[in-house]
Formats: structure tokens, sequence, C-alpha cells
């Protein structure tokens, strides 16, 4: 085989088609998509309002190289994201390929907005130990995925990483621990803190008390420093708001979006920012120092524009909140069931469950037996630490109707039982 899978060691099914909430393999098999691929299909596969519109736009135009031409593509995106957000606070938009450039690229926005106001020494970032933000270098040196960071330790920043545990500890607690990382290293050379509203991949969607972010902004704005939310994948309708910050009521700088912004039908991801962020930049460089090949691109901008138009004309985000209502309860009469869930959480259709940390290989048992039962589901990591691997995210499209969700949770507790 030629090409590289994840597993170099394991022989992947194919796929050959998929339709709703389903994936099929070369066998005919249907898998129920419980973890939207990686927490992105949003529309489920093959929609019927959106393959007609990307065969249509393919007619029209295809790409241009964003420093020679603009596209009414990127434009009416830019603009359909700066009135969703929160008090249409976010009035500019990048747009790149990836969560991870999203990242990297919010990164470099926050050094050069320092930069232009003429405080060129604020490189550093705040960071949290629970947290994943991308797979490229900056991206990792963010993220305190243990798991993921090993084998590149030697080669990644060392950026402060708050402990503090987002459930247990209390509020006053978090807040010090912040303002002494602020003090160890100097307010005067910190860029931004860096956190996603509910940690995923490194949290199995952890998430903090109401007034975390308020308290946590009110300090970056008194030592002025930048705040980024990654809402790579809370972001745009997972949780039940069209930005995961809005659970908080709180605002950030810098907004890093993607996964359900193409969901699943183009590669596409955006950095979100302030009128506060761009001005600086715009009158000083007036270069943003970032970008890609495919930025931009009017194919994924087109096809991301008709994801949310969709969200919006269906009342997707309702039947978020619903089914996620709905699924959270039944994982929770599970749970009193099968005791080795230890934890459920979650809000909207972004739900996780931590299983008994001390039964080893549990977590991959599950993820197998949801598998040869038609069921994707998405493994992340827990722990007091974050480091134990017994955690996985139930994420389903937001097309997700109510006889879906019950096969849904027909085949996880099938799979608990199993693996019992």
């Amino acid at each position: 085989m030629h090409n590289i899978q994840p597993n170099l060691n394991k022989t992947y099914l194919k796929a050959t088609s998929a339709k709703g909430v389903y994936i099929y393999d070369e066998n005919g098999k249907a898998y129920l998509d419980g973890s939207s691929g990686a927490v992105t299909c949003s529309l489920g596969h093959s929609h019927e309002k959106l393959l007609p519109f990307i065969k249509k736009q393919l007619d029209k135009l295809q790409f241009v190289y964003r420093s020679q031409f603009a596209s009414e593509e990127a434009e009416q995106l830019a603009t359909r994201l700066y009135e969703l957000s929160p008090d249409r606070s976010l009035t500019h938009s990048f747009f790149v390929n990836s969560g991870t450039e999203a990242i990297e690229t919010a990164m470099k926005i926050a050094i050069q907005y320092w930069q232009e106001k003429g405080k060129p020494e604020k490189t550093h970032f705040i960071t949290r130990k629970k947290s994943y933000h991308g797979i490229t270098m900056g991206a990792l040196s963010l993220s305190g995925h243990a798991l993921r960071r090993q084998r590149f330790e030697g080669m990644l920043e060392k950026y402060p990483a708050l402990s503090a545990d987002l459930e247990n500890d209390s509020l006053e607690d978090q807040v010090a621990e912040f303002e002494k990382a602020i003090d160890m290293i100097g307010a005067s050379k910190i860029a931004a803190f860096v956190a996603e509203p509910m940690v995923g991949a490194a949290g199995t969607a952890l998430a903090p008390v109401n007034e975390y972010y308020a308290c946590f902004k009110a300090v970056c704005d008194k030592h002025e420093i930048l705040f980024i939310a990654d809402e790579v994948m809370t972001g745009l309708g997972r949780t039940g708001t069209w930005f995961g910050m809005e659970h908080w009521g709180t605002q950030a700088d810098i907004v890093a979006v993607g996964k359900s912004l193409g969901a699943g039908y183009a590669p596409i991801a955006a950095t979100l920012m302030t009128d506060k962020v761009l001005a600086p930049i715009k009158k000083g460089s007036g270069l943003i120092m970032s970008g890609h090949t495919y930025s931009g691109h009017p194919l994924s901008c087109a096809t991301a524009l008709k994801v949310l138009d969709i969200v919006e004309e269906d009342d997707l985000l309702d039947n978020v909140n619903k089914k996620g209502a709905y699924i959270k309860s039944a994982l929770y009469d599970l749970q009193k069931k099968y005791p080795v869930i230890q934890i459920v959480r979650g809000k909207g259709l972004m739900m996780g469950l931590e299983l008994d940390s001390t039964i080893k290989g549990l977590q991959a048992k599950l993820v197998e037996r949801c598998y040869q039962n038609g069921l994707l589901i998405y493994p992340a990591v827990g722990g007091k630490e974050g480091t134990d691997e017994n955690g996985v995210l139930i994420s389903p499209p937001f097309i997700i109707n109510k006889s879906e969700a019950d096969e849904l949770l027909g085949k996880l507790e099938q799979s608990l039982k199993e693996c019992s």
C-alpha cells in the first residue's frame, strides 16, 4: 500500500459512500457517525442542499491566489462570520485551510499586533496543561497534550501551562495561578492567553465554571495581554450556540474556527479578530505576515457560507440543543448502569465520557467494539493530569434525529456491555 494511514500496521477498510449520519464501507456495512469524523461533519454526509451548490460553484470559480485577487465568496463569508459573532465583535477574517493553521495565524497576529504597537518583546503565550491546539510545531507548543507532544518535546517551546483543575479547583485558585504565571514571566513579555472554551481531545469536553472566562479576560485586559479563543472544535454551532464562548458571555480578541466551518465538505478554517487587533497592523506595516497557497479558496469559502446558510435555514442549533440534551440525559442513565463510566459532561452535541482509568486498554477496547457494532466515536484523554487514555467524545452531526440518536445510544450500550 502506498497511501500512509495513521497506524502503519493496521489494515483499514475503505469508505465508499456516505449519506446523512451514516458512512458505508467497501463491504456495504453502515457506520453511524457518532463523532462527525473528528468533530467536523456538522451537516452529515451528501447533504441534499449542499452537493448541488458545490457542483454549481465549480462551474463558476475554483481558485484565485490571494495576493492577486479578492473574491466575492471570501468577502461574503467574512461578512457572515462578522454578523454571527457575539455583538458583531469579530469584524475581520483571515481564511486558511485547517484549524492548526488558524491557531498558527492567531499566534502570528498576536505577536505582530504588539510589534506594531511598539512592544516587540511580547512574544510569550500562556496556555493550559489540558489543551490541544494543533499538530504543527507552533500550535503543538501551545498544547499541553502530553501524548502528542512527547516525540517532539525537544523542539517545542515551553510555554507556561496552567495546571489548576477546571472542575475541582476554586476559581480563586485558578485566577491566582494565572496571575502568578504572569508575574513569573512578566506581563511585558506576554502576547496572549490561549484557551479552548471546552477542552476537546485533551480534556473530553471539559469546561470551566460560568465566571471563569470573564475573570480571565479581566486579568488579560489588566495586564495588556490578548485573549485567543481556540474555537476550532466548539465553534459554529457544535455546543448549541454559534460560538462556544457565548456560554460564558465573554468575547475574545482573536478566535480560531475550523471543523464545522466547512463541515467536512471543504478544507477551510479562519482566524477572526476584532477591530482593536487589526487597527494597529493596518495603520502600521499594513501587511499580515501569514498565509498559505489555498488561503481564501473560493470553492471552500462558498461551501462554508452555504453550510452556515443551511444551519440557519434548517434551525439546526435548536436541534443541536434538543438532541444534545436528549443524548446527554441517556448517557447519565448509562453511567448508572455501567460504573466504568466515571464522568459525563458536555454542551450541545459535544459530549464526553471519561472511563475508569484503572482498567488499562478500556478506551481502545470500547472504540473498537463500537466500530465493530457500526458506531464511530472519537478517543480523547482525561484524568487529573490529562494523560489518561480513558475518554471518548460523542459528537454526532447537527442533523441527527431521535431514531438515529436512539440507535447511537443502543450501539454504545451494546459495546459497553461487551467490554464489561
